[in-house]
């Protein structure tokens, strides 16, 4: 499957959940790895109210630790001699931050290309360490950043706060596990304009496929749980269908692939707006020789409109203002000779703008 995945381009990332069955010859063989009740039976995983009698976690902290983290190295040593260059870490933040430090130090000693997903929501200070233990990309609270303010205060700290120096931010609005309440019941246009904001604000994101991109938005009653889930039952999907979605999708991956401005996330600058529903921001390469103006309309169901200021002093734009747009979405063209400039979003058209800008020589 490796070979054949790297033959259409495609890496293989590999889930990694350290825990065991009940039946698996480490319980057997050493006991010792894990947490025993006073009568000398295996503590299960709980989750209070939850229990997974399923499930035996390792005790990280045995007297035994040593032969345990050697053991558990293997398993990415094993995985990796197969092929594999991804690890998927499922709840790392229940695991001790000092492993982490270790395991990930050992590995890229000897593969410095081996890749480490943190799928951790959790305290941001613990999503701070695993970052800091070695992670390479992290999970974020993107997922639930809906309001402007939400976004402009949680990207900003992202952007300029410090853990710009070892947090690589992954932007999701949706995973396996979450269907978020914004997105419950909702048409179309919100999936579009979220799918729009995470891969433009990051220079990383994914989606929890084909339930994203044909707008599944059925939940569990009062929870942020899918109610027809993979994670249950088996699904067959028309890998050939399109919508406006998957075009969408095309376009912007495209863009991405091709554009250094977009394949970063610290050369964001968000821009002055007069209108509270429309959110634009600039991304920029720093010899301004590729640059990118997203403007976003954050009300799925009603039409915007506002004047968007132009950053001069990053453009290195002097009056009078002669710039060219071209919105890579629809394909118009437009000229902004003006700071101050007027944006308007239909999100039944399309709830965002992907402008391409090139600058006048004359007026740098």
């Amino acid at each position: 499957m490796i070979q054949e995945a790297k033959a259409q381009h495609i890496d293989i990332a590999m889930d990694i959940a350290f825990q065991c069955a009940p039946d698996h010859p480490y319980v057997r063989e050493h006991p010792q790895w894990f947490r025993q009740r006073p009568d000398g039976s295996i503590q299960y995983a709980e989750n209070p109210p939850k229990k997974y009698q399923d499930i035996y976690p390792f005790n990280f902290e045995t007297e035994d630790w040593r032969n345990l983290w050697a053991e558990l190295l293997t398993v990415f040593e094993y995985w990796i001699a197969q092929g594999v260059r991804i690890f998927r870490v499922d709840n790392p933040h229940t695991k001790p931050i000092r492993f982490w430090e270790w395991l990930i130090a050992q590995v890229n000693q000897k593969h410095e290309d081996v890749i480490f997903l943190s799928e951790a929501f959790t305290r941001p200070k613990i999503m701070a360490a695993l970052a800091k233990a070695g992670f390479t990309q992290s999970y974020t609270y993107f997922t639930w950043r809906v309001a402007k303010h939400e976004i402009l205060e949680y990207v900003n700290e992202l952007v300029h706060g410090p853990s710009r120096y070892y947090f690589r931010p992954n932007f999701w609005p949706n995973t396996p596990d979450i269907l978020p309440f914004h997105l419950q019941h909702q048409g179309e246009n919100i999936f579009i304009l979220r799918f729009a904001l995470a891969a433009t604000l990051s220079s990383c994101y994914g989606i929890y496929g084909p339930a994203f991109e044909f707008y599944d938005n059925e939940p569990v009653p009062g929870r942020e749980e899918y109610l027809n889930s993979e994670k249950y039952e088996i699904k067959q999907h028309d890998w050939k269908k399109a919508n406006r979605m998957t075009d969408i999708i095309t376009v912007i991956n495209r863009a991405r692939k091709h554009h250094p401005a977009l394949q970063s996330t610290w050369n964001l600058q968000f821009c002055a707006l007069d209108e509270p529903n429309l959110l634009a921001y600039l991304k920029a390469t720093e010899d301004l020789s590729d640059v990118f103006l997203v403007v976003v309309n954050l009300d799925p169901h009603r039409r915007h409109s506002g004047f968007v200021q132009l950053p001069m002093e990053r453009l290195r734009l002097r009056n009078p203002v002669n710039v060219k747009l071209h919105d890579l979405m629809t394909d118009e063209r437009y000229t902004w000779t003006q700071e101050w400039n007027y944006v308007e979003l239909d999100p039944y058209k399309i709830p965002f703008h992907l402008f391409k800008l090139e600058m006048h020589e004359s007026n740098m």
